[in-house]
């Protein structure tokens, strides 16, 4: 993406209702922070005025969400093991036939059931980079022993993370 197409794009998150958006360069932390915007959504839908068509609508975007997954895990190179690959296609094809019931008849407990899902897969991502995070920083003081530079260098990481997470 250009750099004049990423400025447009992201300066149109507010406008797309999202208080803020994460950097580019962590795709698990991006994947997570959709998933947990589509699940705030859906559970916000739910309590909303126009309720059905509120869930109507997170349904169909958390559907477009969970589509781009199910894209990227059966084109090109997945970076995910062949295991969690296939769980994650199987757990799409759910997603599909649950939100296809739910937008048909759309009801506090069918949203709830993907706001769990949503949570859930969030929390995995999330811990995931935070163990690669962890074990990044302790090869590279364990390689850098004693060297003054490491340690800031490995500080500056971990607040870095933990500001993200």
């Amino acid at each position: 993406m250009s750099q004049e197409n990423q400025a447009t794009t992201y300066g149109n998150a507010a406008q797309a209702g999202y208080a803020t958006i994460p950097q580019g360069g962590l795709p698990q932390y991006t994947e997570a922070w959709a998933l947990i915007e589509a699940a705030r959504r859906m559970a916000e839908a739910t309590a909303a005025e126009n309720a059905k068509e509120k869930m109507r609508e997170a349904l169909r975007l958390n559907w477009r969400l969970w589509t781009i997954f199910q894209v990227e895990l059966t084109t090109g190179e997945s970076y995910v093991s062949e295991d969690v690959r296939m769980n994650m296609l199987t757990l799409c094809k759910y997603i599909d036939q649950h939100t296809v019931g739910a937008l048909a008849e759309p009801t506090m407990e069918k949203i709830e059931v993907l706001v769990n899902i949503n949570r859930d897969i969030a929390g995995g991502l999330l811990d995931g980079l935070k163990r690669t995070v962890e074990e990044v920083e302790n090869t590279h003081t364990l390689e850098h022993a004693g060297d003054e530079g490491a340690e800031q260098a490995s500080a500056q990481l971990h607040i870095s993370v933990d500001k993200t997470i």
